[in-house]
């Protein structure tokens, strides 16, 4: 027995490999998931807006590539285009958009699996939370990498016909558009971007742990920064309800669920702006397939100068356009209320409101910053005119002053009021005063 005894320390019970290494493993696999997860997030919703809006047709099996370009500008990386027609005819492009609906699957998947294992913690060191990040940036270079090497093809334009392709061919002239990702830049902006969104996360979302140090700024920053998330999302959850409504009885299918793939958050975020008295100046000279809506187009149609494109621009074509102004006072007096309501209790009614002035502005110059859109093919002879009439081109720009201006006094007004409708609210762990006053059990009991 004594024997016995003696061994069985060293029996199976014991385990027989190092205790740190499942805890090393586990990390970097969880660093795996949330790379993987926002890439192949973005991936499939870029195919299925690039296969509705047509680019399954584009010759040379250019059709992975292309996706492979739209998830590295959505990813904030750089795709370099130009055209090319030979030494007679020259052919320029340029294309400079963000496919928002992409880079927030991207967003999303990535924050949701990134915080999966630290849902049930509240503190965690700051050298732990380093590694994580770290770890999940090293895998999310290695998968822009490698998309950044796929994204590269050149393809031909068709002049219109048989006979002009042929023409084209015999003279040297044949249009082609080529694309390339700038591969340094796209690993540098794309680590900015991932960055970017875990320092997000962490600001905003309550499952976030944060190292002891920055606990204090939990209070202040979290309910307003979760407020403009509610009010983002909230919009893309309107659109998108409104662009299955439009998908199921209006017909164009096709276009209409390449806009919700590729271009919803763009759309709405601006409808968010526009609403809020917002504007951007642009034209649209000439489509060259880039899906966008019809009310829109009506309202930047224009062989001239820029158009102004505001709530009273887009009225003109459709009334209904003044209920974005209705819309965005109810979405913002609600979030406001919830930032209220998430806010610990005795927070004065004027730091709601500056807080929301501060969130509400740098959102819409978020916002406005990435709805930038300048897109345009052409070509001419000997460097004169359009040849054809093949070219076009769609410029739209945000008046950001105007913006950050009228978010922050849309910020004053609704967080006033939401700290106001509030009051009445329990906060996040008050006490109702009648338990608080409740008396214990008696202690001679």
């Amino acid at each position: 027995m004594s024997q016995m005894r003696g061994h069985s320390p060293a029996g199976p019970d014991k385990p027989s490999r190092p205790v740190g290494a499942p805890p090393l493993v586990r990390a970097w696999a969880e660093a795996l998931g949330a790379a993987a997860a926002g890439i192949v997030a973005m991936f499939v919703v870029a195919a299925l807006g690039l296969w509705a809006a047509g680019a399954g047709d584009l010759p040379g099996g250019a059709f992975p590539r292309v996706v492979a370009a739209v998830v590295v500008i959505a990813a904030g990386g750089s795709v370099d285009l130009w055209g090319d027609a030979g030494v007679i005819v020259q052919a320029d492009a340029a294309l400079e958009v963000v496919p928002l609906s992409v880079t927030l699957a991207g967003v999303l998947a990535t924050a949701t699996v990134f915080l999966l294992p630290l849902r049930h913690r509240a503190v965690a060191g700051t050298g732990e939370l380093l590694g994580r990040v770290a770890r999940t940036a090293l895998f999310w270079l290695l998968f822009l990498l490698f998309l950044a090497l796929a994204a590269r093809h050149s393809f031909r334009i068709s002049l219109g016909d048989d006979t002009a392709d042929d023409l084209g061919a015999e003279f040297g002239a044949t249009p082609t558009v080529s694309f390339r990702a700038d591969v340094p830049a796209t690993l540098g902006l794309g680590l900015l971007w991932l960055v970017a969104v875990l320092a997000l996360t962490f600001l905003i979302s309550r499952r976030a742990p944060l190292s002891s140090g920055l606990l204090h700024f939990q209070n202040s920053v979290r309910p307003p920064g979760f407020a403009m998330l509610l009010v983002l999302l909230g919009y893309v959850v309107i659109g998108l309800i409104a662009g299955v409504v439009v998908l199921l009885t209006k017909g164009h299918q096709a276009e209409t669920f390449a806009v919700i793939c590729l271009g919803l958050p763009n759309l709405v975020w601006m409808a968010l702006g526009v609403g809020m008295g917002g504007a951007w100046t642009g034209h649209v000279d000439k489509g060259i397939g880039l899906p966008m809506p019809h009310v829109l187009d009506q309202a930047l149609r224009s062989r001239g100068g820029d158009r102004t494109l505001d709530v009273g621009a887009l009225a003109a074509y459709d009334g209904r356009a003044w209920l974005l102004v209705a819309l965005a006072a109810v979405v913002l007096l609600a979030a406001a209320f919830v930032a209220a309501v998430r806010a610990p209790a005795g927070v004065p009614a004027w730091r709601h409101a500056l807080e929301m002035a501060v969130a509400l502005a740098l959102t819409l110059l978020v916002v406005g910053l990435l709805t930038e859109v300048f897109a345009h093919y052409g070509l001419s002879l000997m460097g004169i005119g359009d040849l054809g009439g093949l070219g076009g081109e769609i410029v739209l720009q945000p008046e950001l002053l105007r913006l950050v201006g009228l978010g922050a006094a849309w910020g004053l007004v609704t967080g006033w009021l939401g700290s106001l409708l509030a009051r009445r609210v329990l906060h996040r762990g008050q006490v109702p005063f009648a338990e608080a006053r409740r008396p214990g059990p008696s202690s001679g009991a």
